[in-house]
């Protein structure tokens, strides 16, 4: 069984898609279990263990009956995909190369943790990444 892992939801599916299936395999050693750029699924693995997976935010949105709601909430975020990376800067330049927003330059955080190195970004659908090493 799949541990815990994120599910983003996603109005771009393609471009988060393109994104995820360029930085991931180099940031985490994730390999594309299932799924397409043409959706609406798709899943990633490390090991055999769910690293992360993609939903297009209206095919849930009809599965669940909320197709009526809004799809979007001004508020801060509500989530963020923290990934520990072996490099924080490098992970950075990488993303950045396949079309992240950059939010933070890579920096050190001792006063988050002993050796904590972070650098944030926005995927192209503006889900809150986190790059991490300590």
């Amino acid at each position: 069984m799949d541990a815990l892992h994120p599910r983003l939801l996603t109005t771009r599916f393609a471009d988060a898609f393109a994104f995820y299936a360029a930085v991931l395999p180099e940031l985490a050693g994730a390999t594309l279990v299932r799924g397409s750029a043409a959706g609406p699924y798709a899943h990633w693995d490390v090991d055999g263990q769910g690293l992360l997976s993609l939903f297009d935010r209206a095919a849930l949105a009809s599965a669940v009956g909320t197709d009526a709601l809004p799809s979007t909430v001004d508020a801060q975020d509500a989530l963020m995909f923290v990934c520990r990376v072996p490099d924080v800067d490098a992970g950075h330049a990488l993303c950045l190369r396949y079309g992240a927003t950059p939010v933070t330059a890579p920096a050190d955080r001792p006063e988050w943790g002993p050796g904590l190195r972070t650098a944030h970004l926005r995927d192209p659908e503006g889900t809150l990444l986190e790059l991490q090493s300590y």
